[in-house]
């Protein structure tokens, strides 16, 4: 019998592994992928999530294996800023930095500082019982009890669907696209994100690596069809863009539905807690979905050192954490609507452009600031 189980080797379930081990807890994760490899795509660590992963001793390597950004940019087409964060100022303060690296890049530093015998691969969950304690099934014929469960399967989670029931997933009615590309990127974006609003669509790149561009491309759904070209549909932005998108190769792109969970009442049950997107996902638009995972890691790990009581745990962490996660769903849903407007572009750049930067400082640094 396991003391305590994780299920689900994302980005949540190995930061909650690598502050248990710190703490010397027995636990064991369970992936339902059958290898931590190279899928997905570049993944935003902001100055939050760097902090966390400093207290790990992670800081370091994450920051060698990555790019890091100083400076963040909203821009029109021809990539006029219409805002920006005083990246700099936030490292100073926080003494970290933003990185950009490839999701499993991120996944195998993870992964190897907590060791891949703490790791059970090709262990998708099938059912999950309340008995004593609990009974975990999984696809591959195998099971096993656990004391103490953690949730960390995702959006889509298993343990929420069959503890707690469904959870309302909403769609904000865009296709996202994201890319891996070799690229040389003017230097003077070297260091930097932008994201370039359009009418109705949008287009982000950032540098993850010496040779490797990350870029995303959202449309609203009632532009999409099948065999939509990007190339075509982006033809109105600076040449950059293009210059991108031609340089991918159509395997190294992926399709998806942008979507978030609509705040649920409750994250813990006996000896269960839900972490992560399986408790609060938010839809990509403030880069916070991974870090706000991160984020609950590190408030578990903190209140477990003072209090062994798992269950008087679970109930203070979502205490702590459910107002800012709450805000954070709601603001990134609000700014992936304002974001995608296909009328007034004009009015909403020059009232963007108008906001004082302290407002938006302000606004970034109670995002980034942890709360325990």
């Amino acid at each position: 019998m396991n003391q305590i189980s994780i299920i689900g080797a994302g980005i949540g379930g190995l930061t909650l592994g690598n502050i248990l081990k710190q703490q010397n807890f027995d636990f064991t994760i369970y992936e339902s992928a059958p290898e931590i490899k190279p899928v997905g795509a570049g993944i935003m660590m902001a100055v939050n999530a760097m902090q966390i992963f400093d207290k790990l001793g992670l800081k370091e390597k994450i920051e060698n294996a990555g790019n890091k950004i100083h400076g963040i940019f909203i821009t029109d087409e021809k990539l006029k800023t219409i805002s920006t964060t005083n990246v700099l100022a936030l490292e100073k303060k926080f003494n970290s930095c933003n990185v950009a690296i490839h999701r499993a890049e991120l996944q195998n530093i993870l992964a190897e500082n907590l060791g891949f015998e703490n790791i059970k691969l090709n262990h998708s969950l099938q059912q999950i019982q309340k008995k004593e304690n609990y009974l975990l099934e999984f696809e591959n014929g195998c099971s096993t009890e656990s004391k103490i469960v953690f949730g960390a399967d995702g959006i889509h989670s298993k343990i929420r669907n069959q503890i707690f029931g469904n959870g309302n997933i909403r769609n904000a009615g865009q296709k996202c696209w994201r890319g891996l590309t070799n690229f040389e990127l003017p230097k003077k974006y070297n260091h930097h994100a932008l994201e370039i609003w359009g009418k109705g669509k949008r287009f982000g790149f950032v540098k993850i690596s010496e040779q490797k561009v990350y870029w995303y491309a959202l449309v609203n759904e009632n532009k999409f069809t099948e065999n939509l070209d990007l190339i075509e549909t982006f033809k109105d932005f600076d040449s950059l863009v293009l210059q991108i998108l031609e340089a991918t190769k159509p395997e190294n792109i992926i399709l998806n539905d942008i979507i978030d969970l609509a705040p649920i009442p409750k994250w813990f049950a006996e000896n269960l807690c839900l972490i992560g997107d399986a408790a609060h996902a938010t839809t990509p638009n403030m880069g916070q979905g991974a870090c706000q995972s991160i984020e609950d890691a590190y408030v578990i790990g903190k209140l477990l050192e003072r209090n062994r009581d798992f269950n008087s745990v679970f109930e203070e962490f979502q205490k702590i954490r459910r107002k800012k996660v709450h805000t954070i769903v709601k603001n990134s849903w609000t700014i992936g609507k304002i974001s995608q407007w296909e009328k007034g572009n004009q009015i909403r750049n020059f009232l963007m452009r108008s906001i004082p930067e302290s407002i938006n400082q302000k606004m970034v640094e109670k995002i980034l600031k942890l709360e325990i």
